[in-house]
């Protein structure tokens, strides 16, 4: 597991000595997918872990019956579940429309807020390159997050010249240490979480309004775990997940 520095001194800072993770995802249960199992490791090792969403998922259900803002406040609450689940106690919603965002100047700004408010050592998102074998895994959002996360880690966060408005609200440059992006290839690293598995599987139960069959889920959950153990050389027996971990010094 990557090492960081505390770089803030503050005494009266609740996080002071220990390693901040933010996840930035596009859709409430992304994270669940990519990242709960090594979040709920983090959390347990004594990590501050907080969750920036970006849309309500309001996109995401056939449901006619279901209206957009209903939609919004059932999957809100979803993640707030499951974020719970894996002893996360802070999730920020941004409320973008699902289906239709863009790495815009105006989303690396609201990002840089973000990343400027929280001051994580480690960011957590998506992948800002789409997979053309595997299209289901490059969601135009995900691809969408993942660019403006980057465009907002380097160099707008840490620049103080960017967005000097923030500066003026007193919102000070950061340096992001790490980017970790959850994705199914090209990843460097394997997070065993063999021992969080079962917070992983209660987190995305979290989700009922996107998973009508939790039975299979679990069992779907169990297996890709192991695949991706194997593909990391973990002993038998052992789950994991993937990242691919990018240095933003």
């Amino acid at each position: 597991m990557s090492q960081f520095p505390n770089p803030r001194s503050e005494s009266d800072d609740a996080t002071a000595g220990r390693v901040r993770t933010l996840v930035v995802t596009a859709h409430p249960d992304d994270v669940d997918y990519g990242a709960a199992g090594a979040v709920a490791r983090w959390v347990l090792e004594g990590e501050d872990v907080r969750y920036c969403v970006v849309t309500d998922g309001d996109s995401g259900h056939d449901d006619p019956a279901l209206s957009a803002a209903e939609l919004s406040a059932v999957r809100r609450a979803e993640q707030r579940a499951a974020a719970r689940a894996v002893g996360v106690r802070d999730v920020e919603f941004l409320g973008r429309a699902d289906g239709s965002l863009t790495p815009s100047l105006d989303l690396r700004r609201r990002l840089t807020q973000v990343l400027r408010t929280h001051r994580p050592h480690r960011v957590v998102t998506h992948s800002p390159v789409r997979q053309i074998d595997r299209i289901r895994a490059s969601h135009p959002d995900h691809l969408a997050v993942g660019e403006a996360v980057f465009s907002a880690v380097y160099p707008d966060a840490r620049n103080p010249r960017a967005f000097p408005e923030l500066a003026a609200r007193g919102l000070e440059p950061w340096r992001v240490s790490e980017i970790w992006v959850m994705t199914g290839r090209d990843s460097n690293t394997y997070v065993d979480i063999t021992d969080t598995l079962e917070a992983k599987r209660a987190a995305l139960r979290c989700h009922a309004s996107q998973h009508p069959d939790p039975e299979s889920l679990d069992a779907d959950v169990r297996r890709w775990a192991a695949a991706i153990a194997r593909a990391g050389r973990l002993p038998d027996g052992r789950y994991a997940e993937s990242f691919r971990v990018v240095s933003a010094d």
